[in-house]
């Protein structure tokens, strides 16, 4: 069963990424979490994302559509990345969600490919 797992991430979580001094620290709880993911066997795809105010929504209104830069709505945290990947069941997804160093990852079953 294909998973898709989305760690969302705080302004300063984003904020860290870039900054020297907390850079490396970030990548580092990272780093073992991925390489976890990748010697499992279990990754179909994954990646990060830029930061949020990099983004572009667009939305439609009767027929009309309107393009706004940043995200679609003001949250404390944003998408950072996801990872699609093949386990067993549900709770098994939820074991490798539980292991990300992040305080939110929502996890959903895919729906079979078309």
């Amino acid at each position: 069963m294909h998973f898709t797992l989305m760690f969302f991430e705080s302004t300063e979580d984003f904020a860290a990424r870039k900054d020297p001094e907390k850079q490396q620290e970030y990548l580092a709880g990272w780093s073992h979490y991925v390489h976890a993911l990748r010697d499992s066997g279990v990754v179909i795809t994954g990646f990060g994302l830029h930061a949020p105010d990099t983004a572009a929504t667009l939305r439609r209104n009767d027929g009309t559509i309107f393009v706004q830069d940043g995200p679609f709505t003001e949250t404390k945290e944003q998408l950072g990345g996801l990872f699609v990947i093949d386990v067993p069941d549900l709770d098994a997804a939820l074991e490798w969600a539980a292991r990300a160093p992040v305080n939110a990852v929502e996890v959903r079953q895919n729906l079979p490919a078309m």
